[in-house]
């Protein structure tokens, strides 16, 4: 093999950024190429007019005017033939594992940010060749092996690496230097430097910072009087300076949330508390399959006219019952929320997560008998879901009047595990 230690900077780092294009519509368009492959597509937590929104849609739909977080309405109105599809995390979830097992080929030094996206350290790699090489590797296997289409920035650090992924999309190879930083990216509105959200952007536009440039040239001690100790960064990464590294070792999830888009608007407290019900059951099972308790309780609530309102409630003593979250978020529904207002959507996101070993529970005067019995019964039921599906076992709150509209609602349409407000895929 040829000498490549000539691409690997001595002491420094080399940093792969692996960001796959249109995410969910490219697992469909790989798992199903004569219904979806080379057509405008997009996913949508619903397929109805009036209240979908649109998660990801392929390029060719975004050639036709259709973008991220438009209501299905109107991105049909734009483009008649838009084939909308239902999201199926399941399957998403089975492609991000398969391309990470591709990346993490050649490098344990993986961290994975998000389900479509990865920052890679090569920079003991030498022996697969060039960053470059290895960057058009990890893309033809991807490509060849999973149909699925990715753009890859190679840098000395992750944020060049996450800004020179997006320079070139879809199924771009893209390398940022230090040194080109100046040419590339000063001119670029502030806006689109990564980890400058749009608070932060109007805030500098207000200071008459309009631009990576001028914000990289822009007095320090100025920047950390606004923004507090934010403004070294800002500085620093406007100058294309980095230094976190790559972490192999996932966070603890600081939150677990579900929410439910309705088939129809809700109204009446009892409607609203069956939908309440179903979505507890569905996070407490995933809260104990991480192993976590919940201290914290957070209800989310959309309106017909898009708005949304959340309330949250505190626990005394954590929690892994589903029994004790819908309590929560029925007392918080009726504390916060009149029966006469219509709802679009309903969410629960637990909060204050803590692992289970390391939390010394109080256990109620009265109930610490029926304990050890309630967990046990827990294992048994998830056990029992995990072999026959979620729907083996059902409570009969569930069930309401008509079993089909719970076990429409309880399919999965609009999923977080965050460990932080987490971009929408690519």
């Amino acid at each position: 093999m040829k000498d490549v230690s000539a691409y690997y900077p001595a002491g420094g780092r080399v940093i792969l950024h692996v960001d796959m294009n249109a995410f969910y519509c490219s697992v469909h368009a790989a798992e199903e190429p004569e219904k979806y492959k080379g057509l405008p597509t997009a996913v949508a937590g619903s397929s109805e007019l009036r209240k979908g929104v649109i998660v990801t849609c392929s390029y060719e739909a975004r050639r036709l005017g259709i973008s991220t977080g438009m209501v299905v309405q109107q991105a049909r109105r734009i483009c008649p033939q838009l084939i909308v599809i239902q999201p199926d995390f399941h399957l998403y979830r089975r492609y991000s594992k398969a391309f990470m097992s591709i990346a993490y080929s050649y490098t344990p030094m993986l961290e994975a940010t998000s389900i479509d996206e990865c920052y890679l350290d090569i920079s003991g790699s030498k022996q697969f060749g060039t960053p470059m090489e290895i960057a058009e590797e990890i893309q033809r296997r991807v490509e060849d092996e999973l149909g699925l289409p990715c753009s890859i920035g190679v840098a000395p650090n992750k944020l060049l690496a996450k800004m020179a992924s997006d320079l070139k999309k879809p199924r771009g190879i893209s390398i940022l230097r230090l040194r080109d930083v100046p040419n590339i990216l000063w001119n670029l509105p502030c806006g689109q430097l990564f980890g400058v959200g749009r608070k932060t952007a109007d805030k500098l536009l207000q200071m008459n910072i309009r631009t990576i440039g001028q914000l990289a040239k822009a007095d320090e001690h100025m920047l950390v009087g606004v923004f507090g100790v934010t403004g070294s960064w800002l500085k620093l990464a406007a100058n294309g300076i980095n230094h976190s590294p790559v972490s192999t070792e996932r966070e603890p999830n600081k939150s677990i949330g579900h929410t439910t888009t309705l088939p129809m608007d809700v109204v009446k407290l009892e409607e609203a508390q069956r939908v309440l019900l179903n979505i507890s059951d569905q996070v407490a099972r995933r809260l104990r399959r991480h192993g976590m308790l919940a201290g914290g309780i957070q209800l989310t609530i959309r309106t017909p006219d898009m708005k949304t309102f959340t309330r949250s409630q505190v626990r005394s003593t954590p929690t892994e019952s589903a029994e004790d979250i819908y309590k929560e978020a029925c007392a918080l529904y009726r504390r916060h929320w009149g029966e006469d207002k219509p709802v679009r959507l309903l969410g629960i996101t637990l909060q204050q997560l803590i692992p289970k070993e390391e939390a010394a529970v109080q256990m109620d005067l009265f109930e610490y008998q029926d304990q050890p019995k309630k967990e046990s019964l827990l294992k048994t039921m998830d056990a029992l879901r995990d072999k026959f599906g979620e729907n083996a076992i059902l409570t009969a709150g569930m069930l309401g009047d008509d079993p089909s509209v719970l076990l429409r609602n309880s399919k999965l349409r609009g999923t977080s595990l965050q460990k932080d407000n987490l971009p929408t895929p690519e």
